[in-house]
């Protein structure tokens, strides 16, 4: 068996424990709820009987590791994560809302990849000169930075609001496809996009630059520098590939940080994707919303580090062996 399925059949065995973990969690978490669902479902003018009957059908009557036993297996079955508050369906809402947060969370993480590969390989070439040393100060900044606050100050610097330059939206009142209107698809992504990016950017760039030096240290470098092959293509061809082994495997954890910023930034430019559905699955008691959201979140986690894994065995080729 090669180091590439053993890796991916890792992957797959946690995701079972971690989806029930996850899931289980969010179900006691939401039983603590004092709002109602039935009452939130029917209104405040329903009547006990109807309130009752609500219950009863929904099985809100239930103990708690039924409900959630009940919610497992209508989704292992059917693909069923339940109906909202709104008597829609969860799985139908989720998946209007989600490719969404996938294309926020990927530009993000590509803007910051590209960001921390220029940032940390100048660094690296230019080890402890000024260079280095304003590259440091401005990762460290980066990091430090949360990217709701940055967010902000970008809607204050360059969206349409007054003392602003007025090339973005402020808010997204509409989302638009990119295959639509791609100009005004970019122009709504941009800021969000950016506002995730920074942060995880300025910790790629340390990882990134302490790879390349590690990399340059290295006797093969001397020696094709010292025959005469000329250090631009050496670092392009074999010290920038070899170096990216490192950074490829913090980026499953990235990817992570980044859905979990989208939340709060979908909310602050008013992006109707998940972020938005959480809250108000949270501010309606709307357990089913909530679960579901969380699920889809979990499972896309460990199938991104799973496509980490296969990339980072593709890109090392010392554990292929079978």
């Amino acid at each position: 068996m090669s180091n590439l399925i053993r890796l991916i059949g890792r992957r797959l065995v946690a995701l079972p424990v971690m989806v029930v973990g996850v899931t289980f969690l969010v179900f006691v978490v939401m039983s603590f709820s004092p709002i109602d669902p039935a009452r939130l479902a029917l209104g405040e003018s329903a009547s006990a009987a109807a309130l009752e009957n609500y219950r009863e059908q929904n099985g809100l009557n239930d103990p708690l590791i039924i409900r959630y036993f009940t919610f497992m297996w209508g989704f292992l079955t059917r693909g069923d994560l339940g109906v909202t508050a709104g008597n829609q369906k969860v799985t139908d809402v989720v998946l209007s809302a989600f490719p969404i947060t996938l294309q926020l969370t990927f530009l993000g993480l590509a803007i910051a990849i590209v960001i921390a590969a220029v940032l940390g390989v100048i660094a690296a070439l230019f080890r402890d000169r000024w260079p280095d040393q304003l590259i440091r100060v401005i990762s460290i900044l980066s990091l430090a930075t949360p990217s709701f606050w940055l967010a902000i100050l970008l809607i204050q610097w360059l969206a349409n609001v007054p003392g602003g330059w007025g090339v973005f939206p402020a808010l997204v009142t509409t989302w638009v496809p990119f295959t639509e209107d791609p100009a005004q698809y970019l122009r709504q992504i941009a800021l969000p996009a950016l506002a995730l990016a920074v942060p995880v950017s300025g910790s790629l760039t340390r990882v990134v630059r302490t790879a390349m030096v590690e990399e340059l240290d290295r006797d093969y470098v001397r020696t094709a520098i010292g025959a005469g092959i000329p250090k631009t293509v050496v670092v392009s061809r074999n010290v920038f590939r070899n170096a990216l082994i490192t950074p490829i495997t913090v980026l499953g954890l990235r990817v992570g940080y980044l859905m979990g910023g989208a939340v709060i930034i979908e909310i602050i430019f008013n992006i109707k994707a998940m972020g938005q559905l959480i809250l108000d699955g949270v501010q309606r008691n709307d357990v089913f919303l909530v679960q579901g959201v969380t699920l889809t979140v979990a499972i896309a986690f460990i199938v991104v580090n799973i496509v980490v894994d296969m990339i980072y065995v593709l890109v090392n080729p010392r554990i292929r062996s079978v």
